[in-house]
């Protein structure tokens, strides 16, 4: 089973997600999507792979998100996607894929129902 975690290592959560999937056995692959920008087809994967709301996988705390002048309300998948491939800091983190499945790690617990 492969499994990768969007990580930002300066992020208490992401971290903590980290040392989760390492006290089971599991090494991710791990993408430091700050290093790493997605492109807005990867955000749209994973959007489909997390399922849900996808507003849940953009921060509208961080500083980028205010000066989009965006609503989160108002966001559809499209949205979404472009406005994480532009500014990866507002990808809602860590996110832990698991073959077609991915769950955002908060808490980091939450993780863990797609490694089954």
């Amino acid at each position: 089973m492969t499994v990768t975690i969007w990580h930002n290592p300066r992020c208490s959560k992401s971290r903590q997600t980290l040392e989760l999937l390492q006290s089971k056995g599991i090494e991710p692959t791990i993408r430091e999507y700050l290093k790493q920008p997605p492109s807005k087809s990867e955000v749209e994967a994973l959007i489909a792979q997390v399922g849900g709301d996808p507003r849940e996988l953009i921060r509208d705390g961080e500083a980028e998100f205010k000066e989009l002048k965006m609503k989160k309300a108002d966001l559809g998948k499209a949205d979404i996607a472009k406005a994480i491939a532009a500014h990866p800091i507002l990808l809602q983190r860590p996110v832990v894929v698991s073959g077609k499945k991915a769950a955002i790690g908060r808490p980091p617990e939450a993780v863990l129902a797609v490694l089954k």
